[in-house]
């Protein structure tokens, strides 16, 4: 009920008409949430409808899991509003992703036999869940030609690091897991090298037309035919030939064929068996396309 004459509350009975306590009232008040519209003759604290308003809108807030710093930037205006919103809805969708994440690790601890939970365990509790894509970046960055464009290492880093879906499976966790420990390998030396160990090239000019060739052969693959057709296979090997400044031709492709098989790296056929189950079905792994096309260059040298 108000005070007669003035339309206003005291604090208990904001407090009442609101269904909270009174410390909860001045301690919103105290931080200047809830307006006052003047004080009484013995200085106590006078609120109006707004006042009750404000509590409500406050308490829904609270309600939801914001925090009372936000709670105040949200109250500030519409605008503030919708981005305190739109952060806490992303903090509900990393929370979310990382309760799946942790799901799945216990489901593949269930599932799996004694020695193989035995190898995992450690691996599952080396990061962050969902897992970061920083080792992985560092092991591609180290990988790469030095001199290579920044917007062609961007290019490539979309292609080759795989992101952590938000419901993973299993067999997700088994091979994020895996593969964190294989790029976290500190032993030198075990990181692959460039496209052509030992040969003088152009390597930007190399990867970006390795980058049209790949894209032949995974639209072969989308299509259900094998990668390396006649299209693809002739800008895979005339992406090598102009990188070195030479003409493709038969006598270069058996060349070349000797170049590829210099090339290949225990750790990145693991890179790529680990890869394959991270990536969207519709998206072939460039390993594995640069692995047919290979073969297709070596059946064709040997014909």
């Amino acid at each position: 009920m108000t005070d007669a004459g003035d339309g206003t509350w005291s604090i208990g009975e904001l407090a009442g008409r609101a269904g909270v306590t009174v410390k909860t009232v001045r301690y919103y008040s105290d931080r200047g949430l809830l307006p006052e519209v003047g004080r009484s003759g013995g200085g106590h604290r006078r609120y109006g409808p707004g006042a009750l308003a404000r509590l409500r809108e406050i308490r829904s807030l609270r309600a939801l899991g914001l925090g009372v710093p936000e709670v105040e930037r949200a109250l500030e205006d519409e605008a503030r509003l919708a981005d305190v919103v739109a952060g806490e809805l992303a903090g509900v969708a990393r929370e979310r992703a990382a309760l799946a994440w942790r799901e799945a690790s216990l489901r593949l601890l269930a599932e799996c036999g004694p020695a193989e939970r035995a190898e995992l365990l450690p691996l599952l509790g080396a990061g962050a869940l969902p897992p970061e894509p920083d080792a992985v970046v560092r092991f591609w960055r180290r990988s790469l030609p030095v001199r290579l464009p920044a917007p062609l290492v961007a290019r490539v880093l979309d292609e080759v690091v795989p992101v952590a879906p938000d419901e993973p499976t299993p067999e997700q966790v088994r091979a994020f897991a895996r593969l964190r420990a294989l790029v976290g390998d500190p032993r030198p030396g075990r990181a692959p090298g460039p496209p052509l160990p030992g040969e003088r090239y152009r390597p930007a000019v190399l990867y970006e037309g390795l980058g049209e060739a790949y894209d032949l052969a995974g639209a072969e693959a989308r299509a259900g035919r094998a990668p390396g057709g006649r299209d693809a296979l002739d800008c895979f090997a005339g992406a090598y030939a102009v990188a070195l400044g030479t003409a493709d031709s038969p006598a270069f492709r058996r060349r070349l064929v000797g170049l590829l098989g210099r090339e290949s790296t225990a750790v990145m056929a693991r890179y790529w068996k680990l890869v394959v189950p991270l990536l969207p079905a519709d998206r072939p792994a460039l390993g594995l396309l640069h692995h047919h096309l290979t073969e297709a260059l070596t059946a064709s040298v040997a014909d």
